[in-house]
């Protein structure tokens, strides 16, 4: 994550003082746990007449959905991406800048990496029409590809929405949680009560907001005077309240049932993750402390949107390497299977490994900058916003295809475009706050 210095011959350290080094390493590891459940997820059977079926199968153990309360990291995720929020929403006004900057600089950075898989996407989907691939299959592997597409709608909303909600949070941070709060039970009330199941899209306004609005807190150091004793308590009362709430009230035992729509009980999972991320920082912190920690987080930390964007991809593509092999695939969930995933997930890592060092300058196009004599109007980035936004909002209730991959890609170009990103040399060593703003996923 180094740059080079003005003339190019040497790499610059980094400036690591306005990082909290133990929230990179949640970070990282929130990204590696996606990769691996997603791995677990996808099962890959050919039956004795030859047809290929793609199930996820771990969906139908018993014990599922109470892991999925201890394995779904996703608000975690948005609570660790709401402290680099508002630390990059702080550096942009302490520059001067203002919400057209703040924006123009984060629908950037993640319009950008998401242009080459969706053109992937939209070539190997429209190829394996051609092919006459059975419509089945492809639906199947379109719906696995397609499915992390969701977290750019949100993590796009939540910037968009970002400088409103940190200036709340400065004036009044429990009553901007609680009306987030107030909104996230509203829609759930007159979605379960009506039937109407697009109503629930609503909550993309308020829940992953409100779980970005706790990370607010963690910028501000608030939970440091916590006593261990009430954040103990805290992580026993919101995993312990997700029993009733989940039996009582219409709300599915699976937090991937709560995924999308969003729902309340992810709001409570995130309460309790965030007491428990308080609980271990110190311990996370003395980990960061390791040079061998910093190496592998910052190695993997300078392309987590390309390990993010490809990983599915990349793993349905090894099982299809695999089939196309003849290597007979292990019944799904037996013991050869799960001996198997190591492997697996070996051959991904080294493929992700490659994508990542040739898709690297466009994660961080380092000669590739936003020129800041040359701003584009406020409508335009709301535009740009938008034009990353639609297909990936779109994804979370309709299937993945050609065309809708094609479409979002000519959205992020757009972005792109409209942003006016200008070939220049870096000229400076990025500071701490500078990185941290660079935490997508």
């Amino acid at each position: 994550m180094s740059t080079r210095t003005r003339t190019g011959s040497a790499p610059a350290v980094p400036d690591l003082s306005g990082r909290d080094l133990a929230l990179d390493l949640v970070r990282v590891a929130c990204v590696v746990t996606v990769v691996i459940v997603h791995l677990l997820m996808v099962a890959v059977a050919v039956e004795p007449d030859g047809t290929i079926g793609i199930s996820r199968a771990l969906e139908q153990q018993p014990w599922f959905d109470t892991g999925t309360w201890f394995g779904h990291i996703i608000p975690l995720f948005f609570i660790v991406g709401g402290f680099a929020t508002i630390t990059g929403w702080r550096s942009t006004v302490r520059r001067g800048g203002g919400t057209s900057d703040f924006l123009r600089s984060r629908v950037f950075r993640l319009a950008l990496p998401t242009i080459p898989v969706l053109l992937f996407l939209a070539a190997g989907l429209w190829l394996a029409g051609a092919l006459g691939v059975d419509p089945a299959i492809i639906e199947a592997v379109a719906a696995g590809v397609g499915s992390p597409l969701w977290f750019l709608a949100a993590y796009l909303l939540c910037q968009a929405v970002a400088p409103f909600l940190a200036t709340c949070h400065d004036r009044h941070p429990f009553l901007t949680c609680a009306a987030l709060l107030a909104g996230v039970i509203l829609v759930d009330v007159v979605r379960y009560s009506t039937g109407l199941l697009g109503i629930g899209l609503v909550n993309l306004v308020f829940v992953w907001p409100l779980l970005q609005q706790f990370g607010f807190f963690l910028a501000d150091g608030r939970l440091r005077s916590v006593p261990r004793l009430v954040l103990v308590a805290v992580v026993l009362v919101s995993y312990g309240a997700l029993v009733p709430i989940t039996t009582w009230l219409p709300y599915s035992t699976s937090m991937l049932g709560n995924l999308n729509p969003p729902t309340l009980p992810l709001v409570v999972l995130g309460v309790g993750q965030l007491a428990l991320l308080a609980l271990v920082h110190p311990l996370l912190t003395a980990i960061m402390r390791t040079r061998a920690a910093r190496a592998v987080v910052f190695l993997i930390g300078s392309r987590l949107m390309t390990v993010y964007l490809w990983h599915l991809p990349l793993i349905i593509a090894v099982a299809g390497l695999q089939l196309a092999l003849g290597i007979p695939f292990a019944e799904p969930l037996s013991a050869a299977w799960w001996w198997t995933r190591p492997v697996v997930l070996l051959v991904v890592a080294v493929l992700l490994a490659g994508v990542g060092t040739l898709l690297g300058r466009v994660e961080h196009p380092r000669k590739l900058r936003l020129d800041p004599e040359r701003k584009p109007a406020h409508v335009a980035v709301w535009i740009a916003l938008a034009s990353a936004f639609i297909m990936p909002f779109a994804e979370i209730s309709h299937p993945l295809t050609a065309a809708m991959a094609a479409a979002g890609a000519a959205g992020s170009i757009i972005a792109v475009v409209l942003l006016n990103p200008t070939r220049r040399p870096v000229e400076r060593v990025s500071s701490g706050s500078d990185q941290a703003v660079d935490q997508r996923p």
